[in-house]
């Protein structure tokens, strides 16, 4: 779903997409607009969904899961049940960061954060314990060039 937004709708969510600690003031400042104007468009784009939420980035390394992995997953069971344990079982494991159900070769690809190889290890158990899996794969992150949570808008 699309959902038309106008110039200075994309220069608040520009804004709050880079800083979200930014006050109402800081922002309606910046995109030239009233206060209250400002605050009904940020508003607006929460009603509507745009806007999902607002959080603090933590740095991984600060606190202790500095090695990122890249984990592929294949499996040879597709049914409702192994499907319901695969969410259960990543959903419960903090050490993933991000899900993907996948199209092609193989089925799923996580994003996992841990502190070493060893950590890696940990979680590896951890998963293949609580659901079967035909292949895991995973692939040590050497160089993070770009990371963002923000949308280009």
């Amino acid at each position: 779903m699309s959902v038309n937004i106008d110039e200075t709708d994309r220069r608040i969510l520009r804004l709050l997409q880079q800083d979200a600690s930014l006050s109402v003031d800081a922002v309606s400042e910046r995109v030239a607009l009233s206060r209250n104007a400002c605050w009904r468009r940020i508003k607006q784009m929460e009603d509507r969904g745009i806007l999902r939420g607002r959080v603090a980035l933590a740095d991984p390394r600060a606190l202790g899961c500095g090695l990122q992995v890249v984990v592929l997953v294949r499996t040879s069971n597709h049914d409702a049940d192994w499907l319901d344990r695969f969410h259960r079982a990543v959903e419960s494991l903090p050490e993933v960061l991000s899900a993907y159900r996948m199209s092609g070769d193989l089925d799923y690809l996580l994003r996992v954060r841990v502190a070493d190889v060893a950590g890696y290890d940990a979680f590896y158990k951890k998963l293949i314990a609580r659901v079967p899996l035909s292949d895991i794969s995973a692939s040590f992150v050497m160089e993070e060039i770009k990371e963002t949570t923000a949308l280009p808008v």
